[in-house]
């Protein structure tokens, strides 16, 4: 049976008959791969901390029929701290979530692993305070890398300036429009300046330097609620952990 290895982040697991997981992988070149890990729920299983959600691991996989199958698993970043704190938990259930939509079996795009690891680097050794940041730093950056840049300096209609301190937003082309452009549009939120400014200088700013800078809370929640939007959209699938992330923002 052949045998390859692969540097992956577990992004979700399935239980599979009694004893097996169901492992949804991101690969190191942005393929998305899922792979059965056998007695992977028996107590003392050599696999069980090393395929849990956040885990970027050094696997060993064997070619199976439907599956292939985790042989072998060495943990590169365990992010313990994230799986320990309910928080960081959380927010990196977005992370997690949005990757597993988006990343598609043998569609390669590295930028997306490296994105993965460098936002949940992030969120492990962040202040609580800057994990919203990160949350919507990381989903502006994904969207961009799934083929949908959102833009937020110019018309997206015909390229003029835009001012004024609140503008229509267009979810569909993903940018603001001008005043001679907004009449017609649909599927429309509203974006502040200051919204729009936040989401450019994250769109602009490593993961790091993300997680330092200094937001208003309100604009913050604002720009989420717009980057939600953007992303449920654009992305045709039920987004749990997004929603439930969203629903605790909100209280």
């Amino acid at each position: 049976m052949a045998s390859y290895r692969l540097r992956a982040l577990a992004l979700k697991k399935t239980k599979l008959g009694e004893t097996d997981l169901i492992v949804t992988l991101l690969a190191a070149d942005g393929c998305q791969v899922r792979a059965v890990a056998k007695g992977a729920r028996k107590p003392g299983s050599r696999f069980g901390a090393r395929v849990e959600p956040f885990v970027v691991a050094d696997l060993l996989l064997s070619r199976g029929r439907s599956l292939d199958v985790i042989t072998d698993a060495e943990i590169v970043s365990g992010h313990g701290a994230i799986r320990s704190d309910y928080d960081r938990a959380q927010a990196a259930s977005v992370v997690a979530d949005v990757l597993d939509k988006i990343s598609v079996e043998c569609q390669i795009d590295d930028r997306l692993f490296g994105l993965a690891e460098a936002t949940l680097d992030a969120m492990e050794g962040a202040e609580e305070d800057a994990l919203l940041v990160l949350v919507v730093a990381f989903l502006v950056k994904a969207m961009a890398m799934h083929g949908y840049r959102p833009q937020f300096n110019a018309c997206a209609s015909c390229g003029a300036p835009v001012g004024g301190a609140v503008s229509t937003y267009s979810l569909e082309v993903g940018g603001p429009l001008c005043e001679g452009c907004e009449a017609p549009a649909r599927e429309c939120a509203h974006a502040s300046a200051a919204v729009r400014g936040t989401l450019a200088s994250l769109m602009r700013a490593t993961m790091a330097e993300a997680a330092m800078l200094q937001v208003d809370r309100r604009v913050l929640v604002d720009a989420f609620a717009l980057m939600r939007a953007f992303v449920r959209y654009h992305v045709h699938a039920r987004l749990k952990a997004l929603d439930l992330y969203a629903a605790d923002i909100c209280r």
